[in-house]
């Protein structure tokens, strides 16, 4: 498969509240989930210039394992809410909103998510019908968008995401369990800053720049020029 180990997703709708939007009703929650699973497929296939994706529907029912019906409401979600523009190019064309020079974005891995038959094993527990399900693609993408690039790492609170994220506090510790045995992050353990007991945690997408962790010393806080020899 022709794609990048990461590629970029615009962020700033997650800054400005976006992520609370994607709400879990039982009439609408499957087309909420599946339009996140939509557009992380069509980020990973997203030229890097300037983000328009050529892909079709049977690409992207297989990418995510999801019918075809619920990858057009879910796009039906995106597009209503200005996240992505449908056929900007023609058919099976989409386009990431904000994308570009001077847009804030959040790296996303890619290619290492997939099997050869371009699919992503990590959906294959998503049945569109649990919050957790949506809960865990919020809680993924907030990581992603708060990750600190010099440590590769994102250091959150349950507060913090459940004030980003749009997320009940007491539904964040189910959510991080389906990211974690789907092998989608890591969680690291720290002393408190503050001195209180107890220990605050890390996290790290799975995949994303593997080589800058806890151990690596020496790095800027800007991406350098490794980590895009690293989207090849």
């Amino acid at each position: 498969m022709n794609m990048r180990k990461w590629v970029k997703l615009p962020s700033a709708w997650m800054e400005e509240g976006g992520l609370s939007r994607f709400k879990w009703r039982a009439e609408t929650g499957a087309s909420e989930t599946a339009a996140l699973m939509v557009l992380m497929a069509i980020a990973h296939r997203a030229d890097l210039a300037d983000g328009l994706a050529r892909t079709t529907y049977d690409e992207l029912t297989t990418a995510t394992g999801i019918s075809r019906t619920k990858v057009s409401d879910g796009l039906d979600v995106l597009e209503k809410r200005d996240l992505v523009i449908r056929e900007p190019d023609g058919r099976s064309t989409y386009q990431l909103t904000n994308y570009g020079e001077g847009h804030v974005w959040a790296a996303l891995p890619a290619k290492p998510l997939y099997d050869r038959n371009g699919a992503m094993p990590m959906f294959d527990d998503f049945h569109l019908r649990k919050a957790a399900e949506l809960d865990a693609l919020k809680i993924y993408l907030a990581l992603a968008a708060r990750r600190d690039t010099s440590q590769n790492v994102t250091r959150i609170t349950y507060d913090q995401i459940g004030g980003y994220a749009g997320i009940h506090l007491g539904k964040i510790k189910r959510a991080l369990g389906v990211l974690n045995i789907n092998g989608l992050i890591t969680v690291e353990s720290y002393e408190r800053a503050d001195g209180q007991p107890g220990a605050a945690h890390g996290y790290r997408l799975s995949h994303l720049f593997s080589s800058l962790h806890a151990g690596s010393t020496g790095r800027a806080s800007r991406l350098s020029r490794h980590d895009f020899v690293d989207m090849e």
